[in-house]
């Protein structure tokens, strides 16, 4: 009696596993139907990968920071403009006349074009006066065709080497080159953070993938021990366990769908059009494909970013360019102490045209001229003493500045490169031993078939393949970060992906 009713227990209960079973087929494939895009292809489509020389002709070309970076060059080209306008020729002239009681008092005209010299800071001058009536000053008194004049103005102390319009047309055209140093350095920012958010992007893609796999083999082993379990092969126990796996693998891949389409988003950040409205990455775009595993970098590379580092690097191109800066700021307060000493020369005539024909004692000559001078020096010279103090603490400021950069970047460059060698050996590793866990995993599911083993080995030793492939694909995205983040530190950005 005992006997027979374990019988119809086992009866009921392979019976209420296969009921099971098919609901549960029913309900995944009916599930799985109603989500597209569920299956990523294995072979890809070229038609459909973006890859990272792709993103890099549109971020060049469109985006908004790279186009406010190109502008730092031009307001300092705009600021030479200024500069020059200090060099520009003057035109003044002034009128006045006073009528009273029939009476002319004055009738004045004055008209000067000042042209100022590179050389010496001189100013070249050419003049016409006329000033005439009853009441004008007799010194400044002339003919009624009036007087011209040509003449030189020469500082012979403070201004002769350099002066404050030659002090900030050097110093604006030295900012050319800083702004331009700081214009590479904010491409070289944008493009660095472009370049992870792409291999975020590849590793959210790939895990996403990988997690596919594994939902796709858990289906078809469910599947198939569904078919096993009905037909008594198998004990309906393995079914659940499979469909178990097949839940958690689901679960997972939602997880990583989430991730992959957050990931993508993130990208998007850097697209635009030539119009300037923004882009979106296709949601079936794909990341250019990594066919083999990187290996070290080559030395000869490090030693080319390092030399070209310490020459070419923004930071300290920069630097240097403040230090230029600040030995012109110097030369010019160093002017400031000397003693001003102007000399003001003119040859007048009363020549008004080239056709006038005037006696030679009224023309141009040695004996007609006009001759000034002026002299000014401050007894203390305290306001000239301390801006040069000031000017010569920040130079040894710089200096300190420039040797600590220069030491920093060095050893940036340094880590970077030891990142790199550091992930090159771990995917070498980690290739053989996924190597030698697929060898376990198709080794196990031999002996399954054989009943030598059970379904929780396999799902446990499948797991970790998985596990250790996704892993695979984070160092290798961490490498290809890695160089990104080398060659920004290089202070330049990779031209060759190959590498």
């Amino acid at each position: 009696m005992q006997n027979k009713d374990d019988f119809n227990m086992n009866i009921k209960l392979k019976s209420f596993a296969i009921c099971f079973i098919w609901m549960m087929l029913i309900s995944q494939f009916s599930t799985a139907q109603l989500k597209p895009n569920a299956v990523i292809k294995k072979n890809y489509d070229t038609a459909r990968v973006f890859s990272l020389e792709d993103l890099q002709m549109l971020v060049f070309r469109y985006h908004p920071i790279i186009k406010q970076a190109a502008l730092l060059s031009e307001a300092a080209r705009a600021n030479v403009l200024q500069s020059l306008g200090y060099f520009d020729p003057t035109l003044k002239a002034g009128f006045a006349r006073k009528l009273f009681g029939n009476t002319e008092y004055y009738n004045k005209w004055d008209s000067e074009l000042k042209i100022p010299l590179w050389l010496a800071g001189a100013d070249l001058k050419v003049g016409y006066d006329r000033n005439v009536g009853t009441y004008v000053n007799p010194e400044s008194r002339t003919n009624n065709q009036g007087l011209s004049a040509v003449g030189i103005s020469i500082p012979l102390g403070q201004g002769l080497i350099i002066d404050a319009r030659r002090n900030t047309l050097r110093q604006s055209k030295i900012m050319v080159e800083y702004a331009e140093a700081d214009q590479l350095k904010q491409i070289n920012s944008v493009w660095y953070g472009v370049a992870k958010d792409y291999w975020n992007w590849y590793y959210a893609y790939k895990q996403f993938e990988l997690i596919e796999e594994g939902l796709e083999l858990a289906e078809r082993r469910f599947k198939a021990l569904s078919t096993q379990t009905v037909l008594g092969d198998k004990p309906a126990i393995d079914s659940v366990e499979a469909y178990i796996t097949v839940q958690e693998r689901m679960i997972q891949k939602e997880k990583t769908a989430i991730e992959l389409q957050n990931a993508r988003l993130v990208l998007s950040n850097h697209l635009w059009n030539e119009d300037g409205n923004p882009l979106e990455l296709p949601a079936d775009a794909l990341p250019q494909n990594i066919i083999a595993i990187p290996n070290r970098l080559n030395p000869l590379v490090l030693d080319t970013l390092l030399g070209q580092s310490a020459n070419q690097h923004p930071d300290l191109v920069k630097l240097r360019t403040k230090g230029a800066q600040l030995a012109i700021e110097r030369s010019y307060r160093q002017e400031l102490l000397k003693p001003k000493l102007n000399v003001i020369g003119n040859l007048i005539s009363s020549r008004t045209n080239f056709n006038s024909n005037i006696p030679g004692y009224y023309d141009f000559n040695w004996s007609n001229y006009k001759l000034g001078l002026e002299f000014a020096f401050p007894l203390f010279l305290r306001s000239e003493r301390g801006k040069l103090r000031e000017v010569k603490i920040k130079q040894q400021e710089l200096s300190y500045e420039l040797q600590q950069s220069g030491r920093e970047i060095r050893n940036n460059i340094l880590t970077s490169y030891n990142d790199l060698s550091a992930y090159a050996a771990q995917l070498a590793v980690q290739q053989k031993s996924i190597e030698n866990q697929q060898i376990l995993v198709t080794g196990e599911n031999q002996k399954f078939a054989l009943g030598e083993s059970t379904l929780f080995l396999i799902n446990s030793r499948e797991t970790k393949l998985i596990d250790m492939k996704i892993k695979q694909e984070s160092m290798i995205s961490s490498y290809q970060k890695t160089i990104a983040e080398l060659y920004y530190k290089a202070g330049t950005r990779q031209i060759d992906n190959s590498l």
